[in-house]
């Protein structure tokens, strides 16, 4: 079986899952893993798909024939899809939105060697005093030998530096 992970963007309106969803049953296809969600008027996603080998080349082509509806780019998926043994470091972030946070704590976790397994991040109104939050839940890969302590106290600096509350799930 091969696998792709599929990314997809289009005008946000009903019908295209759907569309998608049948393109890859009707190739004998299994859909897996999917993050999918509308961003300003955009529908986006990412969606991890198993196909048969045989079946491959018909799917990329039928894939393409959704073009106007959605554009989708395929990448070959690794075929060893066995998780990886190396811990993780879960953690959350929460404060009054300001450019550069994603960049702050991304730099963190990228100078300490980790790898970002999931991002999810979002700003809304704050209910009570007004202005806008970020929220982001973080799952990050640590590699063996890389100290967890020295992660988590350069994250808790850049809280504090810049004002935002971290919540640190071991």
């Amino acid at each position: 079986m091969a696998r792709l992970v599929l990314t997809v963007v289009g005008d946000h309106r009903a019908g295209l899952v759907q569309s998608l969803a049948d393109r890859v049953s009707e190739h004998g296809g299994n859909w897996e893993t999917s993050e999918l969600a509308e961003l300003s008027g955009a529908f986006a996603g990412i969606v991890l798909v198993s196909v048969p080998d045989a079946r491959l080349d018909d799917l990329r082509d039928a894939l393409q024939g959704l073009d106007g509806l959605l554009r989708i780019t395929v990448h070959e998926g690794a075929t060893d899809a066995a998780p990886h043994a190396d811990r993780q470091l879960t953690f959350s972030v929460l404060g009054n939105d300001r450019p550069g946070i994603v960049r702050d704590v991304t730099g963190i976790l990228s100078r300490h060697g980790l790898t970002i397994d999931h991002f999810s991040s979002e700003t809304r109104e704050a209910p009570m005093a007004g202005g806008v939050l970020f929220e982001a839940d973080v799952v990050a890969r640590v590699p063996e030998g890389t100290d967890v302590a020295a992660v988590v106290v350069d994250l808790e600096r850049l809280a504090g530096e810049i004002q935002v509350d971290l919540s640190v799930v071991e």
